[in-house]
């Protein structure tokens, strides 16, 4: 009986120490920055429909006028920089969840750690499809 209620402190902790590995601020973090990414996006349309030079742009609690390309590049950066942060973020789950199958005695997952393809090796399988 006593090693019986070891081994379950030894499993509750495994799992008290994954929960606290992978938390639930790591999929908060990406949420945030896809809420701004999705936020980005929507700029980006509006900006497409207007017809005016310059646009009002928020910064804060201010909003400043900018000339229509300057905003668009401005939206376009940060987006990039968002796509790499989700990205690293996910990588880093992957990474995690890993680590607590590992400590559960679990096997690693397959097909878990699949990248998707680039745009460039897409067009190249359509091109030898094509022909």
């Amino acid at each position: 009986m006593l090693a019986l209620s070891v081994v379950h402190r030894a499993f509750f902790f495994i799992h008290m120490y994954g929960v606290i590995l992978l938390g639930s601020d790591h999929r908060s973090q990406v949420v945030e920055l896809d809420s701004r990414r999705n936020r980005n996006r929507e700029a980006l349309s509006a900006l497409r429909t207007e017809d005016t030079e310059k646009v009002k742009v928020c910064f804060g609690n201010m909003f400043i006028k900018l000339p229509k390309l300057k905003t668009r590049e401005m939206i376009q950066k940060d987006q990039e920089q968002l796509d790499k942060e989700i990205n690293e973020l996910r990588k880093g789950l992957k990474a995690k969840v890993n680590r607590l199958n590992e400590l559960q005695g679990k096997p690693e997952l397959r097909g878990y750690s699949l990248s998707p393809l680039s745009t460039e090796e897409i067009k190249a399988i359509n091109r030898l499809f094509k022909r």
